[in-house]
């Protein structure tokens, strides 16, 4: 079987997961500064701020933004249910956007019809590793007087004209589960631009405690913390960030090898005319998280099918981007949604293998029983 995914995690990584362990310190400790530090520099952000996944990291995000009861924020039904999950803790109204077909990526345009006096924030995601228009976000936000965080769990090592996503904006969200590109097993971090929220994020994701486990180890003198504020239990552990450490040092590798393999993809289909392959514009730079291709109405084969005959060759595929509004937990509130483009997305993609390292036959396998089940179906003739 090919797997649709799986992190590249070597050797290093086991040892420095060993020595971290051997140290002493496994939880939230001088490795997650590290860590912090160093995405902090790669991206371009003035701070980082490392967590236990990209739900809590898009949940701080959305308190430490002031965002709350009685307030909506508008973000893509398409996209993985966290992201419309972290407006309801909080207690505001998740407004479901909808996407432009060829980015799968939030449509400027229609948001700023969806803006209402409500409005507080706009939560834009880079979805699969694609970045997101961030400038013309940024306008409207300017315009209207909102919060732009952005939900960049898939696009650690993306880029937006010219510059790493992560230090555009106030608030970016990352994550490290094994679905992504670089993997601490699970985990999150937050870059930000604004000291002030620098000094509280770390404030909540520790319980609001006013001195860090490491300061009291480290004091020379009897200290006693205060909890502040009502705070969370969003740590990171130091395990997690000496893998984290060593995977960051091999980021630009590892997306330069997924962008190898979307380019082949890319080359064996570009001459069928029923496939919408990836678009990536000029001055963005996609990571390829994912790998997705949408089928046109005159594709020979329906999603559904293509899937099955390639799993039943060995190969995983996965569906479309889901749509969060179609999913039991909000269909009730989104049931008068509206989003054409988002449900034909969904219903007419597929995601292929890709992964580092993806072996040349392997490759090579996915794409010539891909075109054989696309090309035996198309030359089938009909029942009359």
């Amino acid at each position: 079987m090919i797997p649709i995914a799986k992190p590249y995690l070597t050797e290093e990584e086991a040892q420095a997961a060993y020595d971290t362990i051997l140290s002493g310190w496994i939880t939230q400790g001088p490795k997650v500064q590290e860590f912090e530090e160093k995405f902090a520099a790669y991206t371009g952000a003035k701070y980082a701020v490392a967590v236990s996944n990209c739900t809590t990291a898009l949940h701080l995000a959305m308190v430490v933004a002031g965002i709350g009861p009685g307030d909506e924020v508008i973000c893509p039904s398409m996209s993985y249910i966290a992201t419309a999950n972290a407006i309801k803790y909080v207690g505001a109204t998740p407004v479901f956007a909808e996407v432009q077909k060829e980015t799968y990526n939030l449509d400027p345009v229609d948001v700023e019809k969806r803006i209402t006096i409500k409005t507080k924030a706009i939560l834009l995601v880079h979805q699969i590793g694609m970045p997101a228009d961030i400038d013309a976000f940024k306008v409207l936000c300017s315009k209207y007087d909102l919060k732009l965080i952005e939900d960049a769990a898939c696009a650690a090592g993306s880029a937006y004209k010219g510059k790493k996503v992560g230090s555009h904006s106030e608030l970016v969200c990352f994550s490290f589960h094994p679905r992504k590109v670089i993997s601490t097993g699970d985990g999150g971090m937050i870059t930000t631009s604004r000291e002030d929220y620098y000094n509280r994020l770390r404030l909540l994701r520790q319980h609001g405690m006013s001195i860090n486990d490491r300061v009291r180890h480290e004091a020379k003198k009897i200290v006693f913390e205060d909890h502040v504020e009502v705070g969370y239990n969003y740590r990171m552990t130091d395990i997690q960030a000496a893998v984290g450490i060593k995977q960051l040092e091999k980021l630009d590798w590892i997306v330069n090898e997924r962008r190898k393999i979307a380019a082949v993809y890319n080359e064996a289909f570009r001459h069928l005319s029923f496939l919408q392959l990836p678009l990536e514009k000029e001055g963005y730079l996609s990571n390829y998280q994912s790998y997705s291709i949408y089928l046109k109405k005159s594709c020979p084969i329906d999603r559904n099918s293509l899937m099955q005959k390639l799993l039943d060759k060995g190969i995983a595929s996965r569906r479309g981007i889901m749509t969060s509004h179609r999913e039991s937990a909000y269909k009730q509130e989104a049931k008068n949604v509206s989003l054409p483009v988002s449900e034909d997305l969904q219903d007419n993609s597929i995601i292929l293998p890709l992964y580092v390292p993806l072996q040349k036959k392997e490759l090579e396998f996915i794409i010539d029983t891909f075109l054989s089940i696309v090309k035996n179906k198309h030359q089938e003739v009909p029942a009359f």
